[in-house]
């Protein structure tokens, strides 16, 4: 691979060096702290990430001498090192500003290293948002690297450097593929994925019967429905269509009458502003946004995009599991709400959050370093995406701090005999912070219900079908509920969601079926030979109990070198134990010979993008074509087996089994599911559209038909 070069970032150096040198990670963060501060007194430049790791090509920790990490200075990062030297011999006094975490701070300890730092010196610098105030504050209060959080994040890059280092070794080994890999992390996840799935084919559905009528006051007034909830004062369970049918008789002739009537205030309080894993998953829901996508936003409008002619920092930091806002922040905030809605809107007191348990609550919740700055006023400045996710944050953080919205609720309880009946309605009665989020999918549906004294009695106005219902099986993942559900069991901080994701996405042991994370055969393959090994330590549990030792490591309440030896020794075991009874998987000999070169035999192998046929020969012969799973379809074209594969960047797509790619080969191929049923105007095949959001339609292979799914045009752009 071509070197990879990485060239010092350095902003408004005058021609005789300033006093105070400032290393940050990012070029755009660098850039906007440099044009907060004095150019005279400041030199500013960027390290772009890590400058030293552990070695790729070695274990690089000395398991005989207390977990010794031997870091190396990142291949490329050469000229950038000596630049950083350069700036540091010359300046008076060097300040590490990196990310306000345990990577930053770890970045900050690699740094004092390199450039002959003593880390106990008050040389390290944080701030959480990069405004003005924030910056000019932390440079007054320097403090000494926190060798805790380094030494919490060392134990994590040991660990998982030895664990993933293991398992991915052996993984590589028995499947005879280079480029896999497994982890503490990550294979929980994949872990996750599967199991749910396991659960869902494992759900056998329930029948159950819904039954319901109109009713009225008289017949002037106004019709509403209720639903049957109870016989005998017992909850109604009608499981047939039988019973059903005997309730829904005698709901015909009954005589109905008001047993009890409330009408109260139903209040919903805003949801707390976002933390790194609550923002993923609204940003998916809502935006359709990836993880990966999502932080990657995030960061740019954290580091600072251009207003004019200034660089501007536009939310606070963005990897946080706080929900705790600045008091500065809050009165700023309340002020706004004031000034734009009212009083009304503005709680006598602001709204406090609870951030939850494990939370390291090191930084603020993400919010706008203005909340001033109003989503419309930037959409000059941000691209369409930014904005987005901008509005996102803002609308949160604005809403955290506003009056409860509140519905009027109308109850009635109804006796028809042995039955008992029940409605409900609400109307919204003030809307308090839903005058800026508007209102949710979850929220109280408004329906309008009659407050009736009880004793009243009421006329059947119709009765309705009894309706038929099935029990669900557990949703299906997606990356928004990964992201819960990775969060509730501990597994895991803010930071590694989205790369998490992103790697089993990668390795192919997961793909994407619409927004649905699915378990993909090879990462079944992995689950299934790594499983009866490593049992103890790819689960939920191992990974959250991991995770509070970190924190314990940072808070000083715990020894790194003492959490790492009782790790390892039952580690080794396990992956000894692997290594000596599980067979190799891959390659499979199918006994057939390569028909092209006719010397060697056709191996069935294992790749990131599944099970493919290749010739034993390889390279020398390339014969060979991808197994994909059958769909019991067969080819319109040649009447050949119709496969599912998926593409390098994780995609679905189905094509012939014929299809290989010589000039004899089947040449069907399509990115939506064939039917096997064929279209009644043209006689084509009808396929399964999966759109962004999942949901899914059938058209016409044919998109000349009147049933073909319709192509979007390409807007033309007008000449200016």
């Amino acid at each position: 691979m071509p070197k990879k070069e990485y060239k010092s970032v350095i902003y408004f150096q005058e021609e005789t060096m300033a006093k105070n040198l400032i290393i940050v990670e990012s070029p755009t963060k660098a850039k906007t702290i440099g044009e907060i501060l004095d150019k005279r007194n400041y030199t500013v430049c960027a390290t772009m990430g890590h400058l030293r790791d552990l070695p790729k090509s070695s274990l690089g920790v000395d398991t005989d001498n207390d977990f010794e990490p031997r870091y190396i200075n990142i291949r490329g990062k050469g000229d950038l090192i000596k630049n950083l030297k350069t700036l540091a011999k010359k300046s008076q006094k060097i300040y590490l500003a990196t990310d306000p975490d345990r990577e930053g701070e770890a970045i900050s300890w690699h740094l004092t290293y390199i450039l002959g730092l003593d880390p106990k010196e008050k040389c390290r610098i944080e701030f959480h948002e990069i405004a003005a105030d924030a910056v000019k504050k932390a440079l007054k209060h320097p403090h000494p690297i926190d060798m805790d959080k380094v030494d919490a994040q060392q134990t994590r890059r040991i660990l998982d450097r030895i664990m993933g280092y293991g398992i991915s070794g052996l993984i590589q080994k028995k499947l005879s593929c280079r480029k896999l890999s497994g982890g503490r992390v990550q294979s929980v996840a994949v872990k996750i994925i599967a199991d749910r799935e396991k659960e869902i084919a494992a759900f056998v559905p329930k029948e159950y019967w819904t039954l319901g009528v109109m009713l009225r006051k008289n017949s002037k007034s106004p019709v509403f429905e209720a639903e049957a909830v109870r016989y005998k004062g017992k909850k109604l369970e009608l499981n047939d269509v039988k019973e059903a049918r005997m309730a829904e008789n005698v709901l015909k002739k009954a005589d109905y009458v008001v047993r009890a009537a409330s009408k109260n205030e139903r209040k919903i309080k805003a949801l707390p502003p976002f933390t790194t894993s609550t923002l993923q998953q609204e940003a998916n829901r809502k935006l359709g946004f990836s993880a990966k996508k999502t932080m990657s936003l995030a960061q740019q409008l954290y580091e600072g995009v251009s207003m004019g002619k200034t660089q501007t920092g536009l939310i606070t930091y963005m990897r946080t599991d706080s929900v705790r806002f600045a008091d500065s922040a809050c009165r700023e905030t309340r002020n706004y709400i004031e000034k734009e809605y009212g009083k009304e809107y503005l709680p006598a007191r602001a709204n406090v959050f609870s951030s939850r348990k494990n939370a390291q609550d090191a930084h603020e919740a993400i919010r706008p370093t203005s909340i001033w700055r109003v989503p419309k006023d930037m959409a000059d400045y941000l691209t369409r995406d930014q904005q987005r996710l901008y509005e996102l944050i803002w609308k949160r953080s604005v809403a955290s701090q506003m009056c409860n919205a509140v519905y009027d609720v109308t109850r009635l309880d109804i006796n028809a005999g042995d039955y008992e009946l029940r409605t409900s309605g609400s109307t919204l009665k003030f809307p308090g912070f839903m005058k800026v989020t508007g209102k949710a999918d979850g929220d109280e549906k408004e329906k309008m219900v009659p407050h009736l004294a009880a004793g009243t009695r009421l006329q059947l106005h119709k009765p309705l079908p009894a309706k038929q219902h099935f029990t669900e099986p557990p949703a299906v993942f997606t990356e928004a509920s990964l992201v819960k559900k990775l969060e509730e069991d501990g597994i895991g901080r803010p930071s590694t969601y989205a790369p998490t994701i992103q790697t089993i996405l990668d390795r192919g042991y997961v793909g994407m079926e619409g927004r649905k994370l699915v378990t993909r055969d090879l990462g079944r393959d992995v689950l299934e030979m790594m499983t009866p090994y490593f049992s103890d330590f790819i689960n939920e549990k191992f990974s959250s109990d991991m995770e509070t030792e970190l924190d314990e490591i940072a808070e000083h309440k715990a020894d790194k070198n003492s959490i790492l030896h009782r790790y390892y020794n039952p580690f080794t075991q396990a992956l000894d134990e692997a290594y000596e009874k599980i067979t190799q998987v891959y390659p499979i000999d199918t006994g057939i010979l390569c028909d092209k070169c006719k010397k060697h035999n056709m191996m069935i192998r294992c790749g990131m993008n599944g099970k493919f046929v290749l010739c034993g020969g390889f390279p020398e012969c390339r014969n060979g074509w991808a197994i994909g799973e059958t769909t019991g379809v067969k080819c319109p074209e040649c009447g050949g087996k119709i496969i599912e594969l998926q593409s390098k960047k994780g995609r679905t797509y189905y094509k012939c089994e014929n299809n290989r790619n010589d000039d004899q080969s089947c040449s069907f191929i399509s990115y939506d599911r064939p039917t096997g049923k064929k279209c009644e105007v043209c006689g084509e095949m009808m396929v399964e559209h999966t759109d962004r959001s999942g949901r899914k339609r059938v058209f016409c292979m044919n998109q000349d038909c009147p049933n073909g799914r319709p192509v979007k045009k390409a807007k033309s752009k007008k000449k200016k």
